[in-house]
């Protein structure tokens, strides 16, 4: 089973998300569980959890549906000990929200080491990020998202990822998350079926399907290796729509998260139906 759908507003509260996915026909959706632009927020009450519940069920959206995302100020590979700690705590914060939502999944970029530490001391840094944060909750997968590497961020690489889930203590509680525009400006061409297998072969290798707990289905506007991050609508980017069927009608992504984040909000219901139908 495919579940397709794309990264909604929880505008006026997260029991919003499921109405707001169910109306542009997705099967599945990602949200955030706060304002991704604060350090803090309230936190969640029964006023919100209990129809976040009700509602995910009246639309059909099991766990395996769902793929939150935390805010993106947090850098759990911040070399700033301060900087580090507030990041801990809202990474923390942001897995508890998952947590009390029955949300089994969140997924995060990895961080940066802002050119001030190596790279390995920054991924050591991230791998203890998520072994702190899985001590304090339960069930919640952490699942590590693919960057472009723009900058100093981290987590370009399979490699990379493979590092920091090889210094996780609870393996059967990490994750990874593909972002396709990502991947390619990182230098991972996907866009034939020869280097779409290429790709997703090494990706086996060096990670393991196994850890796959969702997918962004992003077109780009930068080149392959580029290592910039700019997402573009599906078939209008430099990717085309090739890599996007290949996705579709390969079981190795069945039962996972599938999630736009093509940056015209307006074509989620037809970029959903389009997906659906190359399958």
């Amino acid at each position: 089973m495919k579940f397709i759908g794309a990264h909604v507003s929880a505008a006026g509260g997260v029991e919003n998300a499921p109405i707001n996915a169910h109306a542009i026909g997705a099967t599945a959706f990602a949200l955030f569980t706060k304002n991704q632009r604060q350090w803090i927020a309230p936190p969640l009450t029964s006023k919100s959890i209990e129809p976040f519940r009700l509602n995910c069920e009246r639309y059909g959206y099991g766990p395996a549906q769902i793929l939150p995302h935390d805010s993106y100020l947090i850098n759990l590979g911040n070399p700033d000990r301060d900087a580090l700690e507030k990041s801990r705590n809202a990474f923390f914060d942001e897995m508890l929200r998952c947590q009390q939502l029955g949300l089994d999944r969140l997924n995060f970029h990895p961080g940066s080491h802002l050119n001030q530490i190596s790279e390995e001391e920054s991924l050591l840094l991230i791998a203890e990020s998520i072994n702190m944060a899985l001590d304090r909750t339960q069930e919640v997968t952490a699942v590590i998202e693919n960057t472009s590497g723009q900058g100093s961020n981290l987590g370009y690489s399979f490699e990379q990822i493979s590092f920091i889930i090889e210094h996780v203590d609870d393996k059967s509680r990490v994750g990874v998350c593909i972002d396709t525009c990502h991947a390619y400006t990182a230098g991972y061409d996907i866009t034939t079926p020869e280097t779409f297998k290429d790709t997703f072969d090494h990706f086996d290798r060096i990670i393991g399907f196994g850890y796959l707990k969702g997918m962004h289905l992003n077109d780009t506007q930068k080149a392959l290796g580029s290592r910039v991050d700019r997402h573009e609508n599906l078939g209008k980017g430099l990717l085309g729509l090739e890599p996007f069927r290949l996705i579709l009608n390969d079981p190795r992504f069945d039962n996972i998260p599938l999630i736009l984040e093509t940056p015209d909000e307006t074509r989620w219901p037809e970029e959903i139906k389009m997906l659906k139908e190359i399958i």
